[in-house]
């Protein structure tokens, strides 16, 4: 039976602070609509104290911020663009469209059609995260999204270089110098400066993806995300400092980032613990990551391999990196995760920068109904049908008939019977049609 050794804070004080996000974001977009640019540029202000007359950055503005990087930062870009554009365009090639004879003179089909328009988020206000881009705007680029416009808050005050950078690069068609629920709302709602897109996408902190939450429905969005999630799943193959680096590496990112180590060694378990303690005393994002692992850190000791599928598949994490004696294990059986990292040559920061997999995935047991963004994300698969005899017009108009008459939709049975009689010459007269069936 599974057994904590560490376990994070309640499940009721998490409640409450979903529940105050939850409110705040609902005030803010509500005002973005009623107000629109009034609106954002009020946010832009107390939020990022960041405010100019116009969000949108100039050709010289970006030209500018690609100035700023040395030629080793601009050929770094392209590598991680360039995995990630493999990957997806493989993605895609394995997504076909078909047409096919189902019975004689019907013809169904299906095809994939990119939507018109999407935001992408890439957060930035504490670390310029400009892998995001990457993820977002190239993969939708693959995809063939005809507008593709960003947001990215100021970074210091002024633009992040380096995510401008990457936006362009990866093929932005717009971008904006904007962050928040207020760049979040404004891409969705429209403004009287920004025009509205169809779908959001990236992540962000807790208040952007409750704005997406809240926004789902007027627009499509990839995912609902919160924090980051990291689970290791190891065993004594391994030692406590590469369990540990790998917690912290992705406890980092926020103060309610889940990191929980998941083994059949209580031994292993004790030394990650103690290699933790460790590393925070040196580790620069020490502060944050310690808040992390204090509140939302957690260690579990399980008897068996099958314990631990269990035990991964209920939390359902985000990351999961498997480093044990038999990681194909955890491939074969394992069903709730957004990514595996197998092995201890590999890590979940490979796959947050530039190893070419999609970083944004499911959190907060998404999982379980999920996968991450994916060039299909941008993909509408719509169908189509072709009648192509008389003779199949009939025979399915009847049938179909038939079928209303049962759910007591006359008017659905009445499309099938003028078909019937039309191209079946059976003369069966509006008025008593339903009355047969």
């Amino acid at each position: 039976m599974a057994r904590w050794l560490k376990t994070s804070i309640p499940a009721a004080d998490k409640a409450e602070a979903d529940a105050k996000v939850r409110a705040t974001v609902e005030g803010l977009l509500a005002d973005i609509a009623q107000r629109g640019d009034a609106a954002v540029r009020e946010m832009s202000v107390k939020f990022d104290k960041w405010d100019r007359a116009d969000y949108r950055l100039t050709d010289a503005e970006i030209k500018a911020c690609l100035d700023q990087l040395t030629g080793q930062d601009l050929e770094d870009i392209r590598f991680a663009q360039a995995q990630v554009r493999n990957f997806a365009e493989k993605q895609k090639a394995a997504l076909q469209d078909i047409e096919v004879e189902t019975l004689p003179g019907v013809v169904l089909g299906h095809k994939s059609i990119p939507v018109n328009s999407v935001g992408c988020y890439v957060p930035g206000g504490k670390y310029p995260l400009l892998a995001s881009a990457h993820m977002s705007v190239v993969t939708a680029k693959v995809a063939g999204v005809p507008r593709i416009v960003t947001c990215a808050p100021p970074f210091e005050g002024k633009p992040a270089p380096a995510i401008v950078a990457a936006q362009h690069l990866a093929g932005a068609d717009v971008i904006y110098c904007l962050g928040g629920v207020q760049a979040v709302g404004a891409m969705a709602l429209g403004t009287e400066s920004i025009a509205p897109v169809d779908m959001l996408v990236g992540p962000g902190n807790a208040f952007v993806a409750e704005a997406k939450r809240q926004l789902y429905g007027r627009v499509g969005i990839d995912l609902f995300a919160g924090p980051t999630e990291t689970l290791v799943i190891a065993d004594e193959t391994v030692d406590a400092e590469m369990c540990a680096t790998d917690l912290l590496g992705q406890a980092e990112h926020g103060p309610t980032s889940p990191a929980i180590l998941l083994t059949d060694s209580e031994k292993l378990a004790r030394e990650t613990m103690a290699e933790v303690e460790r590393l925070l005393t040196i580790l620069p994002t020490a502060g944050i990551a310690r808040q992390s692992w204090r509140d939302y850190g957690e260690v579990i000791l399980c008897d068996s391999l099958e314990e631990m599928v269990k035990e991964a598949d209920r939390i359902a994490s985000e990351h999961v990196q498997v480093m044990t004696r038999d990681d194909d294990y955890f491939l074969k059986n394992m069903t709730n995760y957004g990514a595996l990292f197998l092995g201890p040559r590999t890590n979940v920061s490979y796959g947050d920068k530039v190893i070419g997999t999609n970083h944004t995935l499911p959190t907060l047991k998404a999982a379980r109904y999920t996968g991450g963004l994916w060039v299909g994300k941008f993909l509408k698969t719509v169908t189509y049908q072709r009648v192509l005899t008389d003779e199949a017009s009939a025979s399915i108009g009847e049938i179909c008939s038939r079928l209303c008459m049962l759910e007591g939709f006359a008017g659905h049975a009445e499309q099938a019977n003028i078909r019937v009689r039309r191209y079946g010459g059976r003369n069966i007269p509006y008025a008593t049609a339903a009355e047969k069936r």
